[in-house]
């Protein structure tokens, strides 16, 4: 149950706020409203369902498989290649840059699209300064493995193991 808790808070804070809280209130601030439903705003409606079920999907492994958040503060002690991690590297991010592109689409928002590239930038860089050097430290020669056999960004073959 403890660590039920944790995982909600790391998602009602962290990508929570990146593609949820942050996007709710710049509607908001600039005003916007959904333009009459046409197939864009279906597919804005796709991409926020998909982008929340990769990042729940996400969640769930690193709570069942790792024992713990995906919070670097609370990092599992066994890398987690399960699940979606199998398919590429970094699904909780291309979830929450989905979930952006879902915002944009909605409104059709250049501001939204705008913001969605900048999250999506942070992450690259997050990933390439803290996130791999620090997981090639904490995990070694399987983290080099897994890292050789699965893509970054875009899903692949799965990781064998």
């Amino acid at each position: 149950m403890r660590l039920l808790l944790k995982n909600l808070l790391f998602v009602l804070i962290a990508p929570g706020s990146l593609g949820g809280w942050i996007p709710w209130w710049l509607v908001r601030r600039w005003g916007l409203t959904v333009p009459p439903f046409g197939a864009m705003q279906w597919a804005a409606v796709a991409c926020l369902a998909l982008g929340a079920a990769i990042l729940l999907l996400c969640v769930y492994e690193f709570g069942a498989r790792g024992g713990a958040t995906p919070a670097p503060i609370d990092a599992p002690k066994v890398l987690v290649v399960t699940g979606l991690y199998r398919h590429v590297r970094n699904p909780m991010y291309v979830g929450v840059t989905l979930a952006l592109a879902g915002w944009a689409l909605l409104f059709a928002s250049d501001g939204f699209a705008l913001y969605g590239a900048c999250v999506f930038a942070g992450f690259n860089v997050f990933v390439l300064v803290y996130e791999e050097p620090t997981l090639e430290a904490r995990f070694g020669e399987p983290y080099t493995r897994y890292r050789a056999a699965v893509r970054r960004w875009l899903p692949g073959r799965p990781f064998a193991g």
